[in-house]
């Protein structure tokens, strides 16, 4: 069973520590809980361990929006107050408040 406690929560708007991408958190995984083969893709030299959270965010670069599964060692909180434009956005989350989301059963 794990232990970790998450440093983010479901809502948090966060970017990314090397790339260039943002989006709002919709699941936690509080250990790896993806597949080998895509843990295994990541370069050696950037892979994050596994016994840490691993976040499920609604994400966009740019003019594209996508899902993208990101390690907590590698996420910092978005302090730029922009909407996340993610065309999932609304089916999630029933609107923003501050600087985070909030879910429809909240």
């Amino acid at each position: 069973m794990a232990s970790n406690v998450a440093k983010f929560s479901i809502g948090s708007i966060v970017k990314h520590r090397h790339f260039d991408f943002r989006g709002v958190i919709y699941d936690v995984d509080f250990e790896f809980n993806n597949s080998e083969e895509w843990y295994q893709s990541i370069p050696k030299e950037v892979r994050p361990k596994k016994n840490q959270p691993f976040y499920h965010l609604l994400a966009e670069s740019n003019e594209v929006t996508y899902e993208a599964y990101v390690s907590e060692q590698n996420l910092l909180i978005d302090n730029s107050a922009q909407p996340i434009k993610h065309p999932l956005i609304n089916e999630i989350f029933k609107g923003k408040k501050g600087s985070s989301y909030f879910k429809l059963s909240n």
